[in-house]
C-alpha cells in the first residue's frame, strides 16, 4: 500500500510562491496517477490538479490554471506542486492522492483516488 507524505507548506504573502513536495513509499509509484487537492476551512476537498503515471498528461483546475504547475521525478518517488502568484484564496490544507486504476486519465475528482497524504497547510495572507 502507497504511503503519501507531504511538504512545504507554509505562510507566505500574496504573490509569492511556494513548491509542495508528496513523496511516496511505494517503488511502483511510477505506476500511479497523482492528484493534488486542497480543502478550506468548512468546505469541501476540491481537485487542484493532476498528473498521469509518465508525467505526460496534467489537468489543472480554472482557479489555478496559469499560476500552479504539477511535476513528478518518478526516480525520487515524488512529485510538486510549484504554486506562483498565490492569492489569499488558495489558503487551504493541501493533499496529493494516488491513484493506480486510474493511471492513465486521472480524476478530477476524490472518488477517484485511493491513497492520501496527511496534508500540509498553506496560508496566503493579503
Amino acid at each position: 500500500q502507497i504511503q503519501l507524505v507531504e511538504s512545504g507548506g507554509g505562510l507566505v504573502q500574496a504573490g509569492g510562491s511556494l513548491k509542495l513536495s508528496c513523496a511516496a513509499s511505494e517503488r511502483t509509484f511510477s505506476t500511479y496517477a497523482m492528484g493534488w487537492f486542497r480543502q478550506a476551512p468548512g468546505k469541501e476537498r476540491d481537485f487542484v490538479g493532476s498528473i498521469n503515471f509518465s508525467g505526460s498528461t496534467t489537468s489543472y483546475a480554472n482557479s489555478v490554471k496559469g499560476r500552479f504547475t504539477i511535476s513528478r521525478d518518478n526516480a525520487k518517488n515524488t512529485i510538486y506542486l510549484q504554486m506562483n502568484s498565490l492569492k489569499p484564496e488558495d489558503t487551504a490544507v493541501y493533499y496529493c492522492a494516488a491513484s493506480q486504476k486510474f493511471r492513465m486519465v486521472p480524476r478530477t475528482t476524490t472518488e477517484g483516488y485511493d491513497y492520501w497524504g496527511q496534508g500540509t497547510q498553506v496560508t496566503v495572507s493579503s
